[in-house]
């Protein structure tokens, strides 16, 4: 039973209102009353209780029609109808237009209570349910903040945002160029304590030493030549919010020392300055780099990257996103139409072929920059594969020339190529393909590949 829950009760039965207002009262629940349908509806509009318990036989306006009315109104609404001993078929078309649970009088108050929490629970999980389904659709495009897609793997990278955004903890961001590292540190900033303080992003790869050095730190004026004026660096800039180093595996061993300090004691002096500052800084860095294997090699410091892989989330590359892959390219197609007003509703067939034959290297960049490219230079009312900037020979090795391959030999390449990627797991192949296992056992058994068991 749902605590201090409010219960409609409709009864033109003085007496059966009485009885049961103070008997549901004894039971802590809030107890409204009405008369009949229509002054029902009145304390419906004016506060919405949990649950009605309504006679079916009333004046003015009965059970059956008051439940229509209150089910158009407030379709989440649990109505419990009570109807006379022998009536039992008004309850039954009572029940077949939506009511919750019917009672027949003298009624059992025993059994009510426990009709009454049943109604409640089930109405709760409708709603979860209708909240759940409301996030989906609103996910469908828009998987978290900035970042598109629904696929597992992106679904993964999800949840452990939701779980570090929070907190304090230094965040490492692996994955291949153009997967969205920088979305990704963006979307866990958004959803931190930190959200209404700067985000600041600096290319690590893109500066020389000592550019570096200033642009993190900031320098004093006459610190070296050209040093005219105080520059605040990026530290500085980012106090009480995010650092979002990209490429964190250029920074050179120099700036790495300075930069370890920095995480260590939060305090670092400008360049050319004597005085400790103290920030109150969140650092996420990315990279597309093996920083374990820099670190074997001597070009990247070991306790900096333990500094930095507090918690370690990696973006998925595109090929293994599944399904996302036709997500995107919608939201793409979508955009670039609507920017450069052109009348494009969708992708012929081959375009659809082509786009899933492409291993995409260069990620979900490179697949915008395919769609714009694309959605400039279509002359149909649809994008057709010979519109998309794709090379036949970026597909692989032993891809199929696109145009040119029957579907067949496509799904084969694909289904081939992913189960190598998946080292050799059927199950997860089925998952980034969106295919059924037993759809891939089938096709490898159709191209002598042997049936294998899924893992």
């Amino acid at each position: 039973m749902t605590s201090r829950s409010r219960i409609l009760v409709v009864d033109d039965e003085p007496s059966a209102r009485s009885g049961l207002e103070k008997l549901l009262q004894l039971e802590g629940f809030e107890v409204d009353l009405a008369s009949d349908g229509a002054q029902a509806l009145e304390r419906l509009h004016e506060r919405a209780p949990d649950v009605v318990v309504t006679d079916l036989k009333m004046p003015t306006m009965d059970g059956l029609e008051l439940l229509e009315k209150a089910r158009a109104a407030f379709p989440e609404l649990p109505v419990i109808v009570v109807t006379a001993f022998g009536d039992v078929s008004t309850a039954v078309e009572a029940m077949r237009r939506g009511a919750e649970h019917y009672l027949v009088k003298p009624i059992d108050f025993d059994e009510l209570e426990v009709a009454i929490a049943r109604a409640i629970e089930r109405r709760d999980l409708r709603l979860e349910a209708a909240q759940l389904r409301r996030q989906l659709r609103e996910r469908d495009l828009s998987g978290l903040d900035g970042l598109l897609g629904t696929s597992p793997a992106m679904q993964q990278v999800y949840k452990v945002v939701a779980q570090v955004a929070p907190a304090r903890a230094t965040v490492l961001i692996t994955g291949e160029s153009g997967t969205g590292k920088g979305e990704l540190a963006k979307a866990i900033h958004a959803r931190s304590p930190r959200a209404g303080k700067p985000f600041v992003a600096l290319h690590c790869a893109a500066l020389a030493e000592s550019l570096l050095e200033s642009e993190l730190f900031g320098h004093e004026r006459g610190a070296f030549t050209g040093a005219d004026r105080k520059r605040v660096g990026r530290f500085e800039q980012a106090h009480g919010g995010t650092l979002f180093l990209d490429e964190v595996g250029e920074i050179p061993p120099g700036v790495q020392v300075k930069l370890l300090r920095v995480l260590q004691e939060r305090t670092f002096e400008r360049v050319g300055g004597s005085d400790s500052l103290r920030v109150d800084v969140r650092l996420i860095a990315a990279t597309n780099r093996d920083l374990l294997a820099d670190v074997a090699e001597g070009r990247f410091r070991e306790d900096l990257y333990y500094r930095l892989n507090v918690v370690h989330i990696d973006m998925p590359p595109l090929r293994a996103r599944g399904s996302d892959l036709a997500a995107l390219a919608h939201h793409f197609l979508r955009r670039f139409v609507q920017e450069n007003g052109r009348d494009l509703a969708s992708f012929t067939d081959a375009a659809y072929a082509k786009l899933a034959a492409h291993r995409w290297p260069g990620n979900v960049r490179e697949l915008e920059n395919a769609i714009e490219r694309a959605v400039l230079l279509a002359e149909g009312t649809q994008i057709d594969a010979q519109d998309l900037p794709i090379q036949p020979a970026m597909a692989g090795k032993g891809a199929p020339h696109i145009p040119g391959a029957t579907m067949a030999a496509i799904e084969r390449h694909a289904i081939l190529t992913t189960l190598d990627a998946m080292g050799g797991s059927t199950t997860r192949t089925a998952e980034m393909l969106d295919l059924s296992v037993r759809t891939i056992q089938y096709r490898l058994q159709e191209y002598g590949q042997g049936t294998r068991k899924p893992k």
